[in-house]
């Protein structure tokens, strides 16, 4: 039913189990109600807050009611968290359809451009006008779902996949202040209600597939995906087939959509709680990796780089051996890259000691793959901080295996005298054991032979 006022409009939602729409009301505070009659009085304040407000078209229409809601709201929270047995049987159908009252509506279209043309921290977020009494209800909501006093039980007869559904449908909120509550109340409800854990997962898949196969726009899919790192956390092993498919299907193809950088921490976090759960599936994720490798795009380079290194760092020395071919060719286009913030981030891996440690085992199949870039770009590469990071990826490997070196210093030195490049790169042998670097003229660095 809608009310019209002279202050504003009004909405006015039957509660259930009454008689018909409730009137706002000023009640008297819990303290000063006999303990018999609490009860009471909060299915009272409950259903009072059921009555929605204009907080768009009219700011200051129905000042006073709003205030008495919102003072409602504030102290229902200080009630259930501060007192025991309040939470009751008949509370539970009062709760669940104040927050759906509140909550449950369509969202306005996003006034925000959409993939790669979203910029987060350039475009604001269109803030919902309601706040004020939206977090309030939250709050409460939050409350009544962590409570000593909440029964799982009796609550799943109003909690269920429709009301589930709901709440999904507004992580495409565009108020970062509401996803962040709603992440929060999914994973509570997540927790507590084991028999809505495969839908909520299932809903999640068909957000994300719709968002890489159609839109290439929703608003939450990070918080999703943060939600998502909790569950991947808890999955037993061995991990189910389905769980599998969901990394192989609908995790990894987020990495070809554009607005990438929106979400891609908490992407590359479930990635690598994956392979932490079970390493086979490190090559069929570090092959997608490649198979989505930007082209075109550096900051998104940079993004993968990130993400391969956190990948490297839980690999398992019998799964890098299966795809450190094709990763390093990878890295050796990264390390020639002309921009050099990818070129950069490519060299920052000789100073993680343990993928020192893999390249070390493996280095008569890797030394050859990067010689040549990185003697390349040590000469033309115009960046002078790329040429010190060289110089450095050099020596590590010269002392690593002094005679490999040797033999790909020759190699490269034979292949571009055949065709007519002079090599400029110095070489002392002192007993077999020590090989120094003259790169003053490859590196603008002096090293003394």
């Amino acid at each position: 039913m809608l009310t019209c006022t002279k202050a504003g409009i009004r909405m006015v939602v039957d509660a259930p189990n009454s008689n018909g729409p409730f009137q706002p009301v000023a009640l008297m505070h819990f303290r000063d109600c006999a303990p018999a009659e609490q009860e009471k009085l909060f299915v009272q304040k409950l259903r009072q807050c059921c009555v929605l407000f204009d907080f768009l078209s009219d700011p200051l229409s129905d000042l006073k009611w709003k205030e008495v809601k919102r003072a409602a709201l504030s102290e229902m929270v200080e009630y259930i968290t501060h007192n025991r047995n309040v939470i009751t049987e008949p509370i539970y159908p009062e709760v669940v359809h104040m927050f759906a009252v509140n909550m449950f509506r369509t969202l306005p279209p996003s006034s925000n451009p959409t993939g790669a043309e979203f910029d987060p921290e350039e475009d604001e977020p269109t803030l919902e006008a309601a706040w004020p009494h939206l977090q309030l209800v939250y709050e409460f909501f939050l409350r009544f779902l962590e409570s000593s006093d909440f029964q799982p039980n009796i609550a799943k007869k109003y909690i269920d996949q429709k009301f589930v559904m709901q709440l999904l449908d507004l992580f495409d909120s565009e108020d970062p202040r509401e996803r962040d509550f709603l992440k929060t109340t999914l994973h509570r409800i997540y927790g507590k209600f084991l028999g809505l854990r495969a839908y909520i997962r299932k809903h999640i898949n068909n957000i994300f597939y719709r968002f890489i196969y159609e839109t290439e726009h929703h608003n939450g899919i990070a918080e999703l995906l943060e939600i998502l790192g909790s569950i991947i956390n808890g999955f037993a092993l061995p991990l189910k087939e389905e769980h599998k498919i969901f990394l192989l299907k609908v995790l990894l193809p987020l990495h070809k959509v554009k607005s990438l950088s929106v979400y891609h921490p908490q992407l590359a976090y479930c990635v690598v709680q994956f392979l932490e759960k079970d390493s086979t599936l490190t090559e069929p994720v570090v092959m997608a990796l490649l198979k989505y490798w930007p082209k075109t795009h550096s900051p998104k380079e940079v993004m993968f780089l990130n993400e391969l290194e956190e990948i490297l760092d839980v690999i398992e020395p019998s799964e890098f051996v299966k795809v450190m071919e094709p990763l390093f060719r990878q890295l050796a286009k990264c390390v020639s890259s002309p921009h050099f913030q990818v070129a950069e981030r490519a060299l920052y891996y000789w100073n993680n000691e343990y993928i020192m440690s893999l390249i070390s085992d493996n280095a008569a199949k890797i030394l050859p793959i990067m010689f040549p870039a990185l003697y390349r770009n040590s000469k033309t590469h115009w960046n002078k901080t790329i040429h010190g990071l060289i110089y450095n990826a050099l020596k590590l490997f010269m002392e690593m295996n002094q005679k490999l070196f040797d033999d790909c210093t020759q190699q490269f030195r034979t292949e571009k005298n055949k065709s007519g490049f002079g090599v400029t790169l110095k070489i002392k042998v002192e007993n077999h054991t020590t090989v120094k670097m003259r790169l003053s003229s490859v590196c603008g660095l002096h090293v003394p032979v």
